[in-house]
């Protein structure tokens, strides 16, 4: 079995106000592509990449008028993807949904949110914790609610997916002012850490009831990844991880760790952004699939589809000029063999 997840910037905007794709020679939101042209590749990356099930992170925008799940299955039908069905869980306000796209003669999929108040509330609700140790508890809510469903197999290998976008750390709409930047910067980082806390608890509760699962996307965060980080401690990814935890309630992602050979060890790379000022790009590991420990007996093998780095991807110049066009992150991909039937995660998943 094969699971992907997937940030595709501004897919929201290859489609028009009633949701019907925009296959034309307009301007994209991606600089410098077309409409029809980041339509194209992105066909060409999800045939090339070939998962039976993909988390799409920034997928299209739900509401007035439009309809998440209908436009993802209109751009498989369009694609002539063999994943051509749609889930989604929460919607949210930022035009930037998490949904899975899924084939489901390979597997079927619900969504499932839990909920465990007061401390490890549904996601689509609010969390009290205190951020700066003031004494006071302060509401955290994710902006993008991550998406809870139970995967089943064809041959009853069930499986729980909990797919994130986890708020970015970057001071955005800062003033010029140093100081207020510095400050919004440390607030957000404050907000990203408490979302990463929240959901460390869900993990440790999937762990309790030892229940096989995935926690994947894009999570604006790494080891190491900003200066903010000797401030707290810690990464958000650390903290989703269980780095602090013994083996057993530790997640694993052998991305998640590279950056602990210091300097001059190799880094991954699953984003790449334009830097104008410097007039270059500069590329960051953004996004993971962490597993269940007890998922380490499944064979795990994960692949970041980077069109320079990953050799199969490079020497095919289609895919990786399609790599580039379609977003400005690569699809990391995650192969298990999984055992037919495993511990139960809750009733037969009626597909709809």
């Amino acid at each position: 079995m094969r699971i992907a997840t997937y940030n595709v910037e501004w897919f929201t905007s290859l489609f028009d106000r009633r949701g019907r794709l925009l296959d034309d020679g307009e301007w994209s939101s991606r600089y410098n592509v077309t409409r029809g042209d980041q339509l194209g590749a992105l066909g060409i990356v999800f045939t090339a990449v070939d998962a039976d099930v993909f988390l799409i992170v920034e997928a299209p925008g739900d509401g007035d008028g439009r309809d998440t799940v209908e436009m993802l299955e209109r751009f498989a039908a369009f694609a002539g993807l063999r994943q051509r069905k749609a889930l989604m869980g929460f919607a949210n306000e930022t035009q930037q949904e998490i949904a899975l796209l899924y084939d489901p003669d390979v597997v079927t999929a619900i969504h499932d949110p839990q909920d465990d108040p007061p401390d490890c509330p549904r996601f689509d609700r609010s969390l009290k914790i205190d951020l700066d140790i003031d004494g006071r508890l302060d509401r955290v809510v994710f902006s993008k609610p991550p998406l809870e469903a139970v995967l089943e197999t064809r041959d009853g290998a069930r499986l729980r997916l909990v797919g994130v976008h986890v708020k970015s750390k970057a001071p955005h709409g800062a003033p010029s002012d140093p100081v207020a930047e510095v400050r919004i910067a440390i607030e957000n980082r404050r907000k990203q850490l408490a979302q990463c806390l929240w959901l460390r608890r869900r993990v440790d509760l999937l762990l309790d009831a030892g229940e096989p699962f995935l926690v994947l996307g894009d999570f604006n965060d790494g080891p190491g990844l900003d200066e903010y980080e000797k401030l707290f401690g810690r990464s958000g990814l650390e903290i989703v991880v269980g780095e602090d935890q013994p083996p057993a309630r530790r997640l694993r992602d052998p991305h998640a760790r590279l950056n602990k050979g210091g300097p001059f060890a190799a880094q991954p790379v699953s984003a790449r952004f334009y830097l104008k000022d410097a007039r270059q790009y500069f590329g960051a590991m953004l996004d993971y699939i962490l597993i269940s420990p007890d998922l380490c007996t499944a064979a795990p093998s994960w692949r970041i589809w980077h069109p320079f780095d990953d050799p199969g991807c490079y020497k095919v110049p289609e895919l990786r000029e399609a790599l580039l066009q379609a977003s400005d992150h690569f699809p990391v991909s995650l192969d298990l063999t999984l055992a037919a039937a495993p511990k139960p995660v809750g009733p037969p998943i009626v597909q709809s």
